[in-house]
């Protein structure tokens, strides 16, 4: 039987955490640390994926400055007393308080009760309706995205050095990040640098064969931090080589062809889209209110109308008393609410008022490639070498796991030594033989089948 399953005679509270980000992961960790040994409530936390991935460091996987292992934890490392189960929530049932789940090849479908209910299922990538965008476009959400992008580069660098494919140069080296949010500048920013130091090992190709672009719809990127470090950052990208368009959008995508809003047209083999993101689907099934899709909160993180029912993180309007807005959905703010609504959960369940979430941005980091940064941190700006090395000192502590650490920090200290791998990583079975005949003395035929 697994855990919330139906269980008669069962009097523990059950508490069901969906999804495994900065939100689900650090309510399970802060009720793990109020609970200790606790007996009389059982917590399970629901996530598609078996480890935590640690995103701000998502780009640097991409641009192969890190192992695609050294920013994700194993959740069942993490949690040593929170159940964990691997699977895709299918349907959340908040009248009959259960939520349908589905694992394995099979899709086992299991119906999980609960007590309470935290949804931190996060955002996914919103093309808002360009379907030249869904078709073509790469993403930077997941591991397998940065994984996928980093094979793009390599492959792109590896086709246009053949001569026999001269007059397409310009069409496969030229690459364009549309955004210029936070996961933009870092992605473009780490794309380039990991493109113009690879070119030293490709004989047919220069400089001059590489077009980088960034697409913003605002007048100055990052416009998270200041305009001043928005500007220095637009500077320092162009004197690299990036080519920025502000004011402009992506408005169609068609083949190799990206038209902007002015009408400017691209060719271009690869466009990364990081400019939207949008609550995840399932919650436009659920009755309760919502605010631009998300699930709109107290300041203790309780959904109103729907006992035991809580949510944080992206898929959470969450309002902000102090500025009489919403929390940002931030990964220093998803951690914090995650401990704050892991005590309330507690304090509910043992009849105690619930505190209200406050908390505001202590600051803000944007690595830009070449040992450079920005940062806006309580109020001052920073930016260069000392930006960039408060970046890598910040997130290297809030990095979890002392392993992990250790394994980040090395990688960082080896970059300096060497040049970054030219290493595709690809998951594609081998290919082998298939035998027509095994009659002793008879000619045997043989085909080599490619993997499925």
């Amino acid at each position: 039987m697994l855990p919330g399953e139906i269980q008669p005679m069962n009097t523990k509270k059950r508490i069901l955490i969906l999804g495994g980000g900065f939100g689900g992961l650090y309510t399970a960790l802060e009720l793990e640390k109020v609970l200790g040994r606790r007996g009389d409530i059982d917590v399970t936390l629901i996530s598609s994926e078996n480890f935590f991935l640690f995103t701000p460091m998502l780009h640097e996987v991409a641009a192969s400055d890190l192992d695609i292992t050294h920013i994700v934890s194993p959740l069942r490392k993490l949690l040593k007393r929170v159940r964990f189960f691997v699977g895709d929530v299918e349907a959340i049932d908040l009248e009959a308080r259960k939520v349908s789940v589905s694992h394995g090849e099979s899709h086992h479908h299991h119906e999980l009760e609960y007590d309470h209910l935290v949804l931190a299922l996060g955002a996914v990538t919103n093309f808002y309706g360009n379907k030249g965008l869904e078709r073509t476009a790469l993403t930077m959400k997941s591991l397998g995205d940065a994984i996928h992008l980093r094979n793009r580069l390599i492959s792109k660098l590896e086709e246009a050095d053949f001569e026999c494919l001269s007059d397409r140069r310009n069409e496969l080296l030229t690459f364009i990040v549309a955004g210029g949010g936070f996961a933009g500048v870092e992605t473009i920013a780490g794309v380039n640098d990991f493109l113009r130091e690879s070119l030293k090992f490709y004989p047919n190709l220069t400089e001059n064969d590489l077009r980088v672009v960034l697409v913003h719809g605002g007048d100055v990127i990052l416009p998270e931090l200041s305009a001043k470090l928005g500007r220095y950052a637009e500077k320092k990208l162009e004197s690299r080589g990036v080519e920025i368009h502000v004011d402009k959008l992506v408005t169609k995508v068609e083949g190799k062809t990206t038209t902007l809003s002015d009408g400017t047209r691209i060719e271009a083999g690869t466009i990364v889209w990081t400019a939207g993101t949008a609550a995840h689907p399932i919650l436009s099934t659920l009755p309760c209110a919502k605010e631009s899709g998300r699930v709109l909160a107290d300041e203790t993180m309780s959904v109103a109308g729907f006992d035991g029912l809580w949510a944080l993180g992206d898929c959470a309007a969450v309002p902000d008393t102090a500025s009489g807005g919403f929390h940002p959905p931030t990964a220093q703010h998803a951690i914090r609410q995650g401990k704050v609504l892991a005590r309330n959960l507690v304090s509910a369940i043992d009849g105690r008022k619930a505190r209200p979430f406050s908390f505001e941005t202590i600051g803000q980091l944007a690595a830009i490639g070449r040992r450079t940064g920005v940062a806006q941190i309580m109020g001052v700006n920073f930016s260069g070498f000392v930006a960039w090395w408060l970046w890598r000192t910040i997130y290297l502590m809030k990095l979890p796991r002392l392993e992990k650490k250790l394994r980040v920090a090395i990688d960082w200290s080896l970059d300096l030594l060497f040049s970054k791998d030219l290493v595709e990583f690809l998951t594609t079975r081998s290919d082998f033989v298939s035998h027509e005949s095994t009659v002793p003395g008879q000619n045997v035929e043989a085909s080599v089948v490619p993997a499925p």
